[in-house]
């Protein structure tokens, strides 16, 4: 079969149907545009398990006792995973020269330091950012715990791995190339060293009863992920993230993202290399 078939091509009504179903199960939307998208990502789905139509294989979706493994196989086809290591520099700047410190400077008790990337994708953020802490001598004696987490299975066992194609290093300075992996045949390897700082976990952000289990965050990184959501399902994660972090906790958004018009939790600090948002303290909130 082959999409020239009248029958598996996907009708306007069965798209608003994938794209109700994606919205529901992830909180991502897809607007009109992505209609071909859609089809061409899902087209080998339908053909391996033998449906005769797109529409069939929705109904699978929506009512089969066995559709859970393969919904998460359409989360995973239609949600996008690009990245590379050490991606927005200045941010990272930012990260590594004045927020660290800063906390640091900071910590009144025992020296252990939180931080969530959300959407960790294949898994380049959280090495980069264990990767930035191993180089502050500062945080040497510190217990540190890197929680990366994201909603598609496939791209955290990519990220479990941990071997990279030489595109995942177009902005890495070679010394972390050098230093952090091993080469094998045309791709690298990272080193056990960075790995052991971050922990893979899966996780829909829209998952209320297992976010319910994650602790205070010091730093969350959520970089081009609420772009997908509307802005209902922005809110909705904003709200999440400020529940999650300590008093003058960071948030880090993509540079195309923004929380105006979505929260008024979080400052806009200006630093020297970027801007970035804390949260607000609360003290005045726990007054009676």
């Amino acid at each position: 079969m082959t999409i020239e078939n009248k029958s598996l091509t996907l009708p306007d009504d069965v798209f608003h149907l994938f794209r109700d179903l994606m919205y529901e199960q992830s909180g991502v939307v897809l607007d009109e545009r992505a209609k071909y998208f859609v089809e061409n990502r899902l087209l080998h789905s339908v053909e391996r398990l033998q449906f005769e139509s797109f529409r069939d294989y929705y109904y699978y979706l929506k009512y089969d006792r066995k559709k859970n493994e393969e919904l998460a196989n359409v989360i995973d086809l239609l949600t996008i995973h690009e990245t590379y290591f050490f991606r927005e520099e200045q941010q990272l700047k930012s990260f590594s020269e004045e927020i660290l410190p800063e906390i640091a400077a900071r910590k009144d008790g025992p020296k252990s330091l939180r931080i969530w990337s959300a959407g960790c994708s294949t898994g380049e953020e959280p090495y980069t950012i264990s990767m930035l802490l191993l180089e502050k001598e500062a945080f040497r004696d510190w217990t540190v715990e890197i929680f990366a987490t994201d909603i598609s299975q496939r791209v955290l066992q990519s990220a479990r791995r941990g071997i990279y194609q030489p595109a995942a290093f177009r902005t890495t300075d070679p010394m972390y190339l050098t230093k952090y992996f091993s080469k094998e045949d045309n791709a690298y390897r990272i080193s056990d060293v960075v790995k052991k700082n971050v922990v893979f976990l899966h996780l829909n952000l829209q998952d209320a009863t297992r976010l319910a289990f994650i602790n205070p965050m010091d730093i969350i990184f959520c970089r081009n992920v609420i772009i997908y959501f509307d802005m209902g399902g922005k809110r909705k994660v904003i709200e999440l993230f400020r529940g999650k972090l300590k008093d003058k906790g960071y948030l880090l958004l993509g540079h195309s993202e923004s929380l105006i018009n979505i929260s008024t939790a979080f400052s806009l600090r200006h630093l020297k290399h970027d801007m970035v948002y804390q949260k607000l303290e609360q003290s005045s909130a726990r007054r009676p």
